[in-house]
């Protein structure tokens, strides 16, 4: 070989090195670049202010196997098997199923009144009586109580499924069919946000993330904010049900500033350009100032960059006058968009739905009917009545 083509030989492998090296660089480039959005950032447990804005030092932990990152490498995180919610059609099947399994008080209560072959004022003072104590509210209950005995006198109650067709008409109209009951998720210039508030002890945390598996069902992407930095583990929890859904979480340090997790939260999904940002807040009802304060604060933060468009109070539904006095509260704190009742089932009084929504003029809009994590399910009130009726 003469020197001259020798040296184009080896100009040709120089250059072709060259190219692999770029490539292999450019791609090492490009994934931790990606990767640095869910990196450990300087702080960790107990630190003050970190790197990004907003003022503490945060974590995006990625869900679904992207991988764990440092400034220096790229390690790869083992896969994590991500589960595929059940359908908005499959969840209210089981919220009727579930609702017409359960043993209430105001379903026997409404059993009595359409077994009756002849309603005296005794069985109407009785069915009164259930209906208050099964927290339909006295004002709802007078108005259901009127509306019945108006019909039932003129239409008799010998045939029971025309007194039962008459029982659910006027059911269906007291809880309202016609409230608008969506969850505004759909992304506009920016990700939907919503918030999430309520009492520790509701099931707060755990709503907030079904609800990631609801939105995950309709093919949205989302990322949750751990907001709750002051009850111990939450953001644990929170983390542990974006990784069963296949979500980040965006997280600070234990004690850190919950309006500063919540506008990081945000930052990523602008940055991500999400569907869904859904921010958890603290539950803790020292004073009602207190709660103004914080949860303001919070708001404020995130409308820095994104509207928020729902804010969802969180109630169980078995605390009864409990979670009215709550209720009120937030009302009075944040603009309460809708409400999510969880443990809606047999332990309930059916009632407080009617009552909490006159209580805040906002519809109920979930409702969570036990521990699994699809028993989150849209409010439908055609289906809660009928559900009423066929338990009793």
């Amino acid at each position: 070989m003469d020197p001259l083509t020798l040296w184009i030989v080896i100009g040709a492998v120089v250059l072709a090195a060259f190219v692999v090296v770029g490539v292999v660089a450019a791609r090492r480039r490009a994934a931790l670049q990606r990767a640095r959005d869910t990196r450990q950032l300087p702080g960790g447990p107990g630190a003050g202010t970190g790197g990004r804005r907003g003022g503490s030092a945060l974590d995006v932990d990625e869900r679904a196997g992207r991988g764990v990152t440092t400034d220096d490498e790229v390690v790869e995180a083992e896969l994590v098997p991500v589960d595929r919610p059940e359908s908005r059609d499959s969840r209210l099947a089981r919220l009727r199923r579930r609702l017409a399994g359960s043993d209430s008080p105001l379903s026997r209560g409404l059993l009595t009144l359409i077994s009756r072959d002849r309603i005296d004022e005794d069985t109407w003072e009785a069915f009164e009586e259930v209906l208050i104590t099964s927290d339909l509210g006295v004002g709802p209950t007078t108005e259901l109580v009127e509306a019945l005995r108006g019909r039932l006198r003129v239409d008799g109650v010998s045939d029971p499924a025309h007194a039962r067709a008459i029982l659910r008409e006027e059911l269906v109209r007291l809880v309202d069919p016609h409230l608008d009951r969506t969850v505004h998720a759909d992304r506009g210039e920016t990700p939907a946000v919503i918030m999430v508030v309520g009492v520790n002890g509701t099931g707060k945390t755990t709503t907030v993330g079904k609800l990631a598996r609801v939105l995950v069902a309709e093919d949205k992407d989302v990322v949750l904010g751990a907001a709750d930095t002051f009850r111990a583990a939450a953001s644990e929890q929170l983390a542990t049900w974006g990784d069963r859904v296949g979500v980040p979480t965006v997280r600070g340090p234990e004690g850190s500033d919950p309006a500063s997790v919540a506008f990081e939260a945000v930052k990523a999904g602008i940055e991500q350009e999400v569907d869904v940002v859904i921010v958890d807040t603290a539950g803790r009802l020292h004073t009602k100032t207190g709660l103004m304060d914080e949860l303001g604060k919070v708001k404020r933060v995130i409308e820095r960059q994104a509207p928020v468009g729902e804010v969802l109070l969180v109630l169980d539904a078995t605390t009864g006058q409990n979670g009215l006095t709550q209720a009120r509260i937030f009302r009075d704190v944040v603009n309460i968009t809708g409400i999510v009742l969880t443990k809606l089932d047999g332990s309930a009084k059916g009632g407080i739905v009617v009552q909490v929504q006159r209580e805040l003029g906002v519809p109920v809009k979930l409702v969570g009917l036990g521990e699994g994590v699809d028993d989150l399910a849209p409010f439908d009130a055609e289906v809660f009545v009928d559900a009423l009726l066929d338990a009793g």
